[in-house]
């Protein structure tokens, strides 16, 4: 599936237009981590920008949230290394994170939340405001942003970078398309 493709069944799929953000945040950091991983680069960014596909049906049914987005991918004809890690992203199911791919999207998909977060508490409420600092200062508040895991973050040391390197990586990523996220 070609990114074009994949935006429009994003766009059929999800209504709720944070959601959409949300995806296109995780797609940004997917891509650049594939880069800095040298892994594939579109079916990195492809991971992100699905990962969530079946959210609006599922929001009420965590246990459900990823397999039925998984099984949308498959039907559509998605890679099955991109379904799996689609599927596995969601810890509810305890399912193995096998792949640099699984583990990435894994730990992306809170840091988004936690960036947008940290850029809508400054005053400018803007991506270019904060850097690295102003972010892992966020991060170390553990009341803040709650639903960012710190520890599924954190599991960015499994894709064999530092906290630190990873904040940067994917607030450059994001800041890269800040008007797409209103940032």
């Amino acid at each position: 599936m070609k990114r074009e493709a994949a935006l429009s069944l994003v766009k059929q799929q999800v209504k709720n237009r944070n959601l959409i953000k949300h995806m296109l945040a995780v797609e940004a950091i997917m891509r650049a981590l594939a880069t800095r991983l040298g892994q594939d680069v579109e079916q990195w960014g492809l991971a992100g920008l699905l990962h969530d596909i079946d959210y609006d049906k599922t929001a009420d049914d965590p246990e459900q949230h990823s397999l039925l987005g998984a099984n949308m991918l498959a039907e559509a004809g998605v890679a099955p290394q991109i379904v799996y890690a689609v599927k596995v992203h969601n810890e509810v199911h305890g399912l193995p994170r096998l792949s640099l791919l699984d583990k990435a999207l894994y730990a992306a998909d809170p840091l988004s939340g936690l960036i947008v977060a940290a850029a809508l508490i400054h005053p400018e409420r803007k991506l270019a405001a904060i850097d690295v600092q102003f972010v892992s200062k966020r991060f170390d508040e553990k009341s803040f942003a709650r639903g960012a895991s710190r520890e599924q973050i954190e599991s960015c040391q499994d894709l064999g970078l530092s906290l630190e390197h990873f904040l940067a990586l994917s607030l450059q990523a994001m800041k890269a398309i800040s008007t797409d996220l209103g940032l």
